[in-house]
């Protein structure tokens, strides 16, 4: 069935985010605090591990050497600048708090942090793209089934700490890969290994910022670099 990649994944999300509603309600603050830093950590290392694997490589002389610097820095001071003329994060969460009125959660103070955090975490990657397109070209959706058993175990300990917001992240995963499963014959030919491995690299290290903001260290307006990801894949043809 076309599409039912995407579709398991929103629900596994869903499914997700409600078992860690439940779990929320009956853990003390302490321990939701710790489970936020051990998510925290979690988003961090896989952001920074997934940055990692792109940006080293041994050399022929056995040493390790940096490589993709200049389309990292092209990819991220040029996504920069559109989403801030774009406005993407207070875009976001504008609509976080539109989700937050009309679902009657006005009085959870993390909707609109949950929301955008669980939104970010699960849409910024390789997995979202690739997947959405072998769902609809190669009608294969194994690479979204797998996403979809990582996305609802990250979305059920975020959903424990940072509320039902998380959940409607859903709806984010829905239209980002709806997008890319609808615009798969336009976007596959540019999705060469190159451009995947660029994906990967950026998005890893905007998935590493969101694991800071998690932090609640210096806030970085992760959205708002989004565009980031666009570039690293143009890159190859440029």
């Amino acid at each position: 069935m076309p599409g039912i990649g995407v579709i398991v994944n929103v629900i596994a999300v869903v499914l997700g985010g409600l078992l860690g509603l439940g779990c929320g309600r009956f853990l003390a603050e302490r321990f939701q605090e710790t489970i936020m830093r051990a998510c925290a950590l979690a988003v961090i290392f896989l952001g920074l591990g997934g940055a990692l694997s792109k940006m080293l490589a041994v050399d022929t002389d056995g040493r390790l050497s940096f490589i993709g610097i200049d389309m990292m820095l092209a990819a991220l001071i040029g996504g920069a600048i559109i989403g801030e003329i774009l406005n993407i994060e207070d875009r976001m969460t504008a609509f976080g708090a539109w989700l937050k009125r009309v679902s009657g959660s006005t009085g959870d103070t993390h909707f609109i942090d949950g929301f955008v955090s669980a939104s970010l975490t699960i849409c910024v990657g390789a997995m979202s793209v690739i997947g959405a397109v072998n769902d609809r070209l190669l009608a294969d959706p194994s690479v979204l089934f797998a996403k979809s058993v990582l996305d609802g175990i990250v979305i059920m300990l975020l959903t424990a700490t940072l509320g039902r917001g998380c959940i409607f992240s859903a709806i984010s995963v829905g239209i980002f890969e709806g997008a890319i499963f609808l615009a798969a014959g336009v976007v596959e030919p540019f999705m060469t290994p190159a451009a995947l491995a660029n994906l990967s690299y950026v998005g890893s290290i905007l998935i590493f910022c969101v694991g800071t903001n998690l932090f609640t260290l210096p806030y970085i307006r992760v959205a708002n670099f989004l565009p980031a990801l666009v570039i690293a894949v143009l890159w190859p043809f440029l």
